[in-house]
């Protein structure tokens, strides 16, 4: 049996559909199911059941000899949340919860990470060891996220394989419960769409043009296909950046929605809010050659095969993957 916390959420329940497409059902589906927007996600995914995240400690320690591998992605996201109890709670404390079990009972563990740990950037986009100490979240999800990749590198009881996976800007279908914490692709869509326009943020950095701030921005079926490949690789563990690895502006991003929604290009340039522009991030880019050099090979979605089909196939009609 496969765990999947977070089932229900973006990133969770497009893996857990990935896996019915390669014909895995006896899924356990672990997460908060009574947000309203979130029953379409899981709602038709084959699986073995449900289980409510509250309850998960106890199950395991009942049916964990049941459990072949846990797929970890259920974690509080908000970065705009700064009451740090409820990262504590929910994103290191249960998340050693977990590592806790596998490790005692020698069960593959791949767990979400994020980006946000590097902060600024300041040392860089490596997904190296020796600086994840170092670095410098800017928000209380960051360091949440960054305080559990150190306790797991501390640690010597461990799975027999693990990964910890640091998503980059993650876009695509099954996100629409997110409100203002969903990817700029789906606000995007969902601006030009009502006013055949699109705003960006002007650029306060001489370095860089309006609209031609960088991020990495990742399909996020192409996030699937990574953890489903990591499950049957099980050797190399360690911590790994996921991002395309190109940087890409949102000038490019912008005008990709337009071309996929079949509209004339109408963006205007305003100005970042004073309050965000001291840590406004200008750069972003996954080092990806650690991740390449275990072995992985497939080539990741462009921004604009990416933002083609999202819009085409789920944005615009509303469907779930």
């Amino acid at each position: 049996m496969i765990i999947v916390t977070g089932a229900a959420g973006f990133i969770g329940s497009v893996v857990v559909q990935k896996l019915n497409e390669i014909g895995r059902d006896d899924i356990l589906l672990v997460d908060n199911f009574s947000h309203p927007l979130k029953i379409q996600n899981h709602l038709t995914k084959k699986c073995s059941g449900r289980l409510e995240r509250d309850h998960f400690e106890e199950w395991e320690r009942l049916n964990g000899s049941k459990i072949d591998f846990v797929l970890h992605i259920g974690a509080r996201t908000d970065t705009t949340e700064f009451d740090s109890s409820v990262f504590d709670k929910l994103n290191v404390n249960y998340s050693k919860m977990i590592w806790d079990f596998c490790a005692k009972n020698q069960v593959p563990l791949i767990y979400a990470s994020s980006a946000a740990t590097y902060g600024m950037g300041e040392f860089g986009f490596e997904d190296n060891h020796e600086i994840i100490s170092s670095l410098k979240p800017l928000n209380p999800y960051g360091e949440s996220k960054n305080d559990f990749d150190i306790w797991a590198l501390s640690q010597k009881e461990t799975p027999p394989f693990w990964a910890g996976l640091k998503f980059f800007n993650v876009y695509g279908p099954n996100e629409y419960h997110k409100g203002r914490m969903a990817s700029v692709i789906f606000h995007a869509e969902k601006q030009i769409a009502e006013t055949s326009k699109l705003k960006l943020f002007k650029s306060h950095n001489p370095n860089y043009e309006d609209g031609k701030q960088l991020r990495d921005f990742i399909y996020v079926k192409d996030v699937a296909d990574v953890i489903l490949w990591l499950m049957e690789h099980k050797k190399d563990s360690g911590i790994y950046n996921l991002g395309t690895g190109e940087a890409r502006s949102f000038l490019d991003l912008g005008l990709a929605t337009f071309k996929a929604l079949n509209m004339e290009p109408n963006i205007e340039f305003v100005d970042t809010p004073e309050d965000i522009r001291d840590k406004y991030q200008y750069f972003t880019e996954a080092n990806m050659s650690k991740l390449r050099k275990i072995g992985y090979s497939k080539e990741f979605t462009s921004l604009e095969a990416g933002v083609e089909d999202y819009v085409k196939n789920y944005l615009k009609e509303k469907i779930i993957y």
